[in-house]
């Protein structure tokens, strides 16, 4: 029985103990299971960095024209609605004629009275009338004389004032802040905008206007969302406000009429610097204070401090750092991904 027990007792100990003990193809698992890091990269090579200055700006339409009666008078008709287009001499509005075709018609009873009285006046001086050969200088003294000059200037003023019953658009345009109240007089009818090329005015300070110059592009897109639009500097104010701020211009086609005049806009002011070290943003990191980014050496990631000469949205311009002394050469092969994991000397593979 003793035996028994004791025969018990030394296999549950031999069982125990071989529950503790790693079988050999799991530690061998275990050990492997380590891998190196799949990174993406790029070799480095002088090439062209797009300088990008950021500002914010209002668009104007290059012409405008507020559309007003010139003597008043009561509106009767309005052709336009906001927003529609029209043409250069296109009729916008009509005001109360009555007043100018009674001035017409009086003044072209007042001619003809002239007339008939400047007729029998050269017949007085020996002529036929006005189309005998009248000496020049007889004839404007018989005109002056019988008030035929006086009743032609009146029918061309009355002729005018009539024209002037009739508003028409200056050039071509959109229409804007319409009024649209009939029968009553109106200091403004509407504005005429010509917004198929666009002004955009925007602010740089001093320390900027070195990269700025005109005919450089610039890239201008609405805050409200939308397509960009490429324009052109066209003019840069020289004179300092007392902000240190320095005025600058440019023009953009307004395609599609998309772009609204007063409307806020963000301007991207485009540069270009030759013979940089230019890698995605991603790839730079900030460490102890410095910037770093991870080149590639014999299956490791190896920290290399940079300064970071020129930036845009998306790209750096790097270059070694004065600091660290630290240099970059063409054909570095510069980690572009994963970077905020990496730590110098991590092991690392390039993807394919």
């Amino acid at each position: 029985m003793n035996n028994s027990l004791l025969i018990a007792s030394m296999a549950l100990v031999m069982l125990a103990s071989c529950k503790h003990q790693p079988r050999q193809d799991e530690g061998t698992a275990a050990a492997g299971s380590v891998e190196s890091a799949c990174v993406d990269y790029q070799v480095l090579r002088p090439q062209l960095f797009h300088q990008q200055l950021i500002c914010n700006g209002r668009l104007r339409a290059l012409r405008r024209s507020d559309m007003s009666f010139a003597d008043g008078g009561v509106v009767t008709a309005i052709y336009v609605t906001n927003g529609s287009r029209v043409a250069a001499g296109q009729v916008v509005a009509r005001s109360d004629a009555s007043n100018a075709w009674s001035a017409i018609g009086k003044a072209e009873r007042d001619l003809e009275r002239a007339k008939i009285e400047l007729t029998d006046k050269l017949i007085g001086l020996g002529y036929k009338g006005i189309t005998d050969n009248v000496p020049p200088d007889v004839l404007r003294r018989a005109r002056v004389s019988t008030g035929w000059f006086q009743a032609a200037y009146a029918l061309a003023d009355a002729r005018r004032q009539l024209a002037r019953c009739v508003l028409r658009a200056p050039f071509a345009g959109r229409v804007a802040d319409l009024t649209t109240l009939r029968n009553q007089p109106m200091d403004k009818i509407c504005t005429i905008v010509d917004d198929r090329v666009m002004r955009v005015e925007f602010d740089v300070l001093e320390a900027e206007l070195k990269n700025i110059h005109r005919g450089q592009r610039v890239l201008v897109t609405p805050f409200t969302g939308g397509a960009t639009s490429t324009g052109t500097v066209v003019n840069i104010n020289p004179m300092v406000s007392d902000r240190g701020l320095i005025r600058v211009t440019a023009t953009v086609p307004n395609t599609g009429g998309r772009m609204l005049d007063g409307e806020n806009v963000r301007i991207v002011v485009e540069s270009d610097v030759a013979n940089c070290f230019v890698v995605p943003k991603d790839a730079v990191v900030e460490r102890d204070g410095y910037h770093v980014l991870f080149t590639y050496h014999d299956g490791e990631a190896v920290w290399t401090y940079v300064d970071i000469a020129h930036s845009n949205a998306t790209q750096h311009a790097v270059t070694g750092c004065k600091a660290k002394e630290t240099e970059l050469h063409t054909g570095d092969t510069v980690i572009t991904s994963g970077n905020m994991n990496l730590a110098d000397g991590t092991a690392v593979k390039l993807r394919k």
